[in-house]
């Protein structure tokens, strides 16, 4: 029994060794901080800075107003210019489209002009077609009565009652006649062709082209009409320019007037570098934001646990305080003196730390976790192996 009793002690006694030289020497980080980037958001102008109130470690969404900068003494002068361009171009365009206007009217009362002159000058030839053609079928009477008169003078003048001089008067009013209903044929003739004329558009005479006046101004106007036409439309295209010139000043006149500072991260405000009031720079730094969606865990461990370690290697972090491990993995190792990596943390290193070997992780958990999401700040440790007690933390988590 005593022997036993021995056995069981040496046992415990071993065990309690192994639990003890287990934890002790299983790799571990001498510290461990949250950590995440800063983002510093500038001044895109110059002016008055607006904030909006809130405390430091407010939580801020991406795209969220945080204040506004004001410029009261924005340049607006070249705006002015084009405005002034723009009305200056406005009016002659006005112009233009009048001028335009006048001479499509004018072509319209020309065009009426022309199509009454064409319609009577018609009717006019038509006439004196009409009148030729009665001229013409009078002498062809007055040619056979001369004739049958001139027949029956020639008959009693063979037989000796009529008298030569009856005879040579009667042949001669024959000659007369002839030469009238010939010249009646030629004006009958005339008078048909200057009326197919005339309906085809083009009319004959002394004096007159082959169209009327009023046709003739019609063809200067209508050019004049192309002319302005174009004028109207270059004219347009030179105020779409002006307008997207002037509609490009107005926004950088705007942009310039104001502009609104919006976070562009989701995170915590940090830091405010600048008061409500002040007067600030373009480019002046206002705030700086801690961004949340960069979170990691920073760390400092002996120059043998780093040795062990390598990129992409699995560990355990725990918070201060808690029992549960978290996964984690080993996303950089910067070394000793790895001063320059914290110069856009949150959270420097201490002087301790430095004097160790740098080990970065992240832990999905910190980021996933609304409980634990941007924690910035808290401590805590990392576990590198697994120690013979972790059952009993598991247990108890």
């Amino acid at each position: 029994m005593k022997l036993l009793r021995i056995i069981v002690g040496l046992i415990i006694i071993g065990l309690a060794g192994y639990v003890v030289v287990g934890e002790q020497v299983s790799g571990a980080s001498a510290d461990a901080v949250i950590n995440a980037r800063l983002t510093t958001i500038r001044s895109p102008i110059a002016g008055r800075l607006a904030l909006q109130d809130r405390p430091l470690g407010a939580q801020v969404r991406r795209n969220e107003q945080i204040g506004s900068v004001t410029d009261d003494l924005v340049d607006n002068i070249r705006a002015g210019d084009l405005e002034n361009e723009k009305a200056q171009g406005a009016g002659e365009h006005v112009r233009l489209l009048a001028d335009l206007t006048s001479v499509r009217k004018a072509i319209g009362l020309l065009r009426e002009r022309s199509r009454n002159y064409s319609a009577d000058r018609i009717r006019q030839l038509e006439a004196q077609l009409a009148a030729s053609q009665s001229l013409g079928d009078a002498a062809d009477a007055k040619l056979k009565s001369a004739t049958l008169e001139f027949q029956r003078t020639s008959s009693l003048a063979n037989r000796g009652i009529e008298t030569g001089v009856s005879y040579q008067r009667a042949q001669s009013l024959v000659e007369v006649s002839r030469l009238e209903l010939a010249n009646a044929r030629a004006e009958t003739a005339a008078a048909s062709v200057s009326l197919e004329a005339a309906r085809r558009g083009t009319f004959l005479g002394d004096g007159y082209n082959d169209a009327p006046y009023s046709e003739q101004r019609i063809a200067e106007l209508e050019l004049r009409q192309a002319e302005l036409q174009s004028q109207v439309s270059a004219q347009a295209a030179r105020l779409a320019a002006v307008d997207a010139r002037l509609s490009a000043e107005r926004l950088r006149v705007n942009r310039l007037g104001s502009a609104a500072l919006r976070s562009n991260v989701n995170g915590l405000l940090w830091d405010v570098l600048a008061a409500s009031g002040e007067t600030i720079q373009r480019g002046e730094e206002v705030v700086r934001l801690v961004d949340c969606d960069s979170t990691i865990v920073t760390l400092s461990v002996s120059e043998s646990v780093y040795n062990s370690l390598s990129v992409g290697g699995a560990a355990q972090f725990r918070l201060n305080s808690q029992r549960e491990a978290m996964p984690a993995t080993v996303i950089r190792l910067a070394g000793a003196g790895a001063e320059t990596i914290y110069k856009n943390l949150a959270i420097a290193p201490s002087q301790r730390h430095l004097e160790r070997y740098d080990v970065t992780i992240t832990v999905p958990a910190l980021r996933d976790d609304a409980k634990l999401r941007c924690l910035v700040g808290r401590t805590g440790r990392v576990f590198f192996d697994r120690r013979p007690l972790d059952w009993l933390r598991s247990f108890w988590s």
